[in-house]
């Protein structure tokens, strides 16, 4: 984290040339004393780094000096982007030489110490992408499905959807999406926009004319709301409930994101007690019947009818079978 925010003040400063500690702080959201130490740091290293007391004063480097930082190549500089996604997915992306080439320029640019820091990190820190029980998909179209997002080139795809039926399409690549190991093309076609699970994508051909991307699109933006209007698509069974304030606040960790927010974004005001009546959508009764009992005591279930009576038997069987003692224990 330090060697990170070392390398920022030093890229900052090569660009504005002179700051005062104010002005470091608030860009490298940290406090005085950090910035303070920071500075030292880079002194103590061998930085030219000079501070000028008075009204005028700041922090400036040396006229002339310059870190190589700032020789990345566009590739390169895309690689550190996504350093985090793993060497699979670089190498997938096309981008693996280019992501060594940024490491190396970094590690140069740093001090020695955050150098020595920043080399171990590797030894010591993996992200695996793909989730547990999983191996990853052959994607072998990724690489050209790249090349034709960073140049704005039309494709031709052909797609077979879970459904088995084949279907060609022409779509304009907008971007691409790694989502626990599983990558997804985010294109739009005849005006929409939509995404392809990539390992379902069995031919691609790029095509001469290029296209221009939708006005304000943000692929993450996109992203995050495609995956709520998925989540509530399945979302087709509705029960009325009444919760206490603890339940009310702790919906998401029983029922998830989406609807947990749908549900308080339309909640009734909290009545004496502080208790609130929510409709909550949900996949159908026995994931609802579930989801209700993981709030215990603090949900009462209005409607409907048969929810409340199923919630309200199974209650009423832990509570028989766990009144009085435990038996003993056999063998």
């Amino acid at each position: 984290m330090r060697s990170s925010r070392l390398t920022a003040l030093l890229l900052y400063l090569q660009a504005v040339r002179r700051a005062t500690a104010p002005e470091l702080a608030a860009e490298l959201e940290v406090s005085l004393r950090t910035v303070r130490r920071d500075i030292a740091a880079l002194q103590d290293a061998g930085v030219p780094l000079w501070t000028e007391p008075g009204r005028h004063g700041g922090v400036r480097l040396t006229d002339g000096w310059r870190t190589d930082l700032d020789g990345l190549t566009g590739d390169e500089a895309a690689a550190l982007l996504l350093a985090g996604a793993g060497p699979q997915i670089l190498a997938g992306l096309g981008l693996a030489t280019a992501a060594a080439a940024a490491r190396t320029k970094v590690l140069a640019a740093l001090p020695p110490r955050p150098r020595l820091h920043a080399g171990q990190v590797h030894h010591r820190f993996l992200l695996d992408a793909p989730g547990w029980f999983r191996r990853a998909e052959p994607v072998p179209h990724l690489s050209a499905l790249a090349e034709a997002v960073w140049t704005a080139r039309r494709l031709d795809l052909t797609y077979t959807p879970r459904d088995g039926n084949v279907t060609t399409r022409r779509v304009d690549p907008l971007g691409l999406v790694c989502k626990a190991g599983v990558w997804y093309l985010v294109a739009r076609h005849r005006g929409r926009v939509l995404s392809y699970r990539i390992a379902r994508i069995t031919r691609v051909v790029a095509r001469a004319e290029t296209f221009d991307r939708p006005a304000g699109f943000d692929l993450a933006t996109w992203w995050r709301e495609a995956g709520d209007d998925f989540a509530r698509s399945l979302m087709r069974w509705t029960c009325r409930l009444r919760l206490s304030p603890a339940a009310f606040a702790d919906l998401r960790l029983a029922v998830g994101p989406v609807a947990a927010r749908d549900a308080q974004a339309t909640a009734s005001p909290p009545d004496a007690d502080g208790w609130r009546v929510v409709d909550l959508s949900t996949e159908g009764p026995r994931v609802a019947l579930g989801q209700v009992r993981d709030l215990g005591d603090g949900v009462e279930v209005l409607a409907p009818a048969d929810l409340r009576a199923t919630l309200a038997a199974e209650a009423r069987r832990i509570a028989d079978r766990n009144a009085g003692p435990p038996p003993p224990p056999t063998r």
